[in-house]
């Protein structure tokens, strides 16, 4: 694991700090199973976390390593359920957050595919879960491709998996007649795979911190050899200093005076809002797709306030910021940024102005050049104390969102149309999580809930709702008074 990954699974020592996320896919009919685990088998190599678990060096001497599972069961990780009569959207997104409220088995390769028969009008669905130290959001869009199709015709034999492959003798991947797939090591033992995990783990820490201190002293020996440089150094550290404050040091607590309980219960709701509007707001208010959806969460989350009694002006809204380049095939590859948001006034063009404006500063924080170097000294930090000051930087958070491009064609999965993507981020202490993939024409949104902190969720989604149909309502104002 990276130094990143490594926190993020050492601290979920508290329950509170799960980063496992969902992708909800509804689909006009139920998927062939044949298909359907064919499919699975390719994505296996496709990304090859899948295929492994994680084991773990004895007193956290070093990261985490993932190593091939020789015990992998598709059976156990590929499910089937059925909702009751009648089967409507409600009850589906209740059997997915109890489905999502469970821990993965630390032991075993940690994901879920659980489908799901029964939805009404003869569809179906399928939950995804995956823990985020396989991958992130953009990374799990390379999964996405592996598992489905631009056709629902099959276009090879989709006959299921050989036994060997179910059972762990040889798993997806290995050298067979018409084939090109790499051949994999033979599966070690828990106790090897230990040994040599922990071997090549502390050598690699080792280089790392030899690499820092090398860094340095290189750059101190530069500041001595040039000592012009030294008042602009003086001022990139402060600048740098200033905007890790701002992003990993938070000390002031969260904004909300409603949002004040957190529990480990999960309510997941879901909305779509049709691209073409959010991209027309976009263009008649001057900013992107992003702006636009933050702004219309924000602007849900003031009415709620407001209509409950709350004079609350802006709360602090966790960001992942996407760090990858052209060609990064690392598993995950972002920032976690923190960004004050306001809520209030009412009013759609100032608040988006300021939205728009707060947003593009967090994009340029010092902080984030700085975070693998960050991810390197705290992951060498004892279990309990990276628990207590991730869960008190939690505190200081009142909702999240996310924004992701998808396909802007029609997919199928295992022979059955893709009807919607409703992503389901984790929330990891805040109140809110929203969500947001494209897919065709339309936006969909999956929303997160504790429903410890909104005491009203009827209320929260009706705002929320509202709150689009106002920015996108303002914005074709503006374009017809232009037109």
């Amino acid at each position: 694991m990276s130094d990143t990954e490594a926190i993020m699974w050492a601290v979920e020592k508290d329950p509170a700090l799960r980063s496992d996320f969902c992708n909800l896919t509804v689909l006009e009919h139920a998927p062939d199973p044949q298909r359907l685990r064919a499919k699975i088998a390719d994505a296996l190599v496709a990304i090859p976390r899948l295929a492994q678990r994680v084991v773990s060096a004895p007193l956290r001497l070093a990261a985490p390593e993932w190593v091939d599972d020789p015990d992998l069961d598709l059976d156990y990780h590929i499910r089937h359920v059925a909702l009751p009569a009648p089967g409507e959207m409600r009850d589906l997104l209740d059997l997915v957050a109890t489905l999502a409220e469970s821990p993965f088995d630390r032991g075993r390769p940690l994901w879920e595919f659980t489908v799901i028969e029964g939805l009404s009008g003869g569809r179906a669905a399928m939950l995804q879960k995956m823990h985020h130290t396989i991958t992130d959001g953009v990374g799990g869009l390379k999964l996405s491709l592996a598992l489905v199709d631009l056709e629902p015709g099959a276009d090879r034999d989709f006959a299921a998996p050989p036994a060997a492959v179910v059972s762990g003798e040889d798993l997806p991947g290995t050298d067979s007649p018409g084939t090109d797939r790499p051949h994999r090591q033979p599966a070690r033992s828990a106790i090897s795979a230990s040994i040599d995990g922990t071997r090549h783990a502390v050598r690699d820490a080792a280089a790392k911190q030899l690499q820092f201190a090398k860094q340095t002293v290189e750059g101190a020996a530069h500041l001595a050899t040039h000592p012009l440089e030294v008042p602009e150094a003086i001022g990139d550290a402060a600048r740098l200093a200033g905007s890790v404050r701002r992003q990993v040091l938070v000390t002031e607590a969260a904004h909300s005076d409603l949002f004040t309980t957190r529990s480990l219960r999960r309510h997941f709701e879901v909305i779509a809002v049709p691209l073409d509007d959010l991209s027309a707001t976009a263009r008649a208010l001057g900013g992107s797709i992003n702006d636009v959806f933050v702004t219309a969460i924000a602007g849900g989350l003031g009415a709620y306030h407001a209509q409950l009694g709350s004079e609350v002006a802006d709360l602090r809204m966790a960001m992942a910021v996407s760090t990858r380049e052209r060609g990064d095939s690392t598993p995950n590859r972002f920032a976690p940024s923190r960004v004050v948001i306001p809520i209030a006034p009412p009013d759609v063009l100032p608040r988006f102005a300021a939205t728009r404006a707060a947003l593009d500063s967090a994009k340029h924080e010092r902080a984030f050049q700085s975070l693998d170097r960050l991810a390197v000294l705290a992951s060498g930090m004892p279990t309990s104390i990276l628990v207590v000051f991730t869960r008190a930087q939690t505190r200081t958070i009142d909702f999240a969102t996310s924004n992701m491009r998808g396909s802007p064609v029609p997919l199928y999965l295992a022979g059955a149309r893709i009807e919607a993507n409703y992503p389901l981020g984790p929330r990891t202490g805040c109140a809110v999580n929203a969500t947001m993939l494209s897919y065709c024409n339309e936006c969909h949104v999956g929303i997160n809930i504790d429903p410890a902190s909104v005491t009203d969720i009827p209320r929260l989604m009706e705002a929320i709702r509202a709150s689009f149909t106002a920015v996108i309502a303002t914005a074709a104002d503006i374009t017809s008074t232009r037109a």
